[in-house]
């Protein structure tokens, strides 16, 4: 197993799809940052990026269904991005990118008001209070997406866990973020007449179909930042 990520890791970074933000370039910026759109995917789609994105399933699928915005995938592990990054790479998926990177350092990743939306999908929820200011959605990492978002710029959240979604809700509420959507249940709600829930649903991974396979509901919030 050890070998195999080794290997992995070795392999990725050999793709072109694939960057690479280490601490000291997180203090002057990456050098793609506030280039993204031109100098790397060549267009000026929206941008749109999924945090903590692990293997790249949710990535690469909404890349896949929405061919005219430019998707990228941040996680820490190497390893976690090579599926997706793979698959991107050798189906010449050019609107998919990959980044390896700690979610902290996202502001030297990107500019002011270079991101449209923002995909955080089945975060590690960090139960414990004292992780508070771990959670990808607490009030440290909202600040950090407000510095990179465009002002009418979305946040989507999509997880199992009722606890972060609650947590999630209760602070925007609490600090006046407009939420647009929010649903404990995303699947026992009709797409036909909604356009926020069928994009919600446009992707399902492997773990969240084995969630909803043992009864488990999916809860999803969208919202802006104030």
């Amino acid at each position: 197993m050890a070998k195999r990520k080794l290997q992995r890791f070795a392999e990725v970074e050999t793709f072109g799809n694939v960057f690479h933000l280490g601490y000291e370039e997180s203090l002057v910026g990456h050098a793609l940052k506030s280039k993204w759109k031109q100098a790397f995917f060549k267009n000026n789609h929206p941008l749109i990026l999924e945090l903590g994105c692990g293997k790249g399933e949710y990535t690469v699928g909404l890349g896949q269904k929405f061919p005219d915005s430019n998707f990228l995938g941040i996680d820490i592990k190497g390893a976690r991005l090579w599926k997706g990054a793979k698959f991107a790479w050798e189906n010449k998926l050019g609107n998919i990118g990959f980044v390896r990177a700690r979610i902290d350092f996202i502001e030297g990743l990107f500019g002011p008001n270079e991101v449209d939306e923002i995909w955080i999908t089945f975060p590690d929820p960090q139960p414990q209070e004292s992780r508070e200011n771990k959670r990808l959605t607490g009030p440290n990492f909202l600040l950090r997406y407000k510095h990179i978002l465009k002002p009418d710029g979305i946040i989507h959240l999509k997880t199992d866990n009722h606890g972060l979604y609650e947590f999630t809700l209760a602070l925007c509420q609490a600090v006046g973020h407009p939420v647009e959507y929010y649903t404990n249940d995303l699947y026992a709600q009709p797409d036909d007449s909604n356009p926020t829930v069928k994009y919600a649903k446009s992707i399902q991974t492997y773990y969240e179909g084995k969630y909803l396979a043992k009864g488990i509901t999916i809860c999803y919030l969208k919202f802006r930042l104030a």
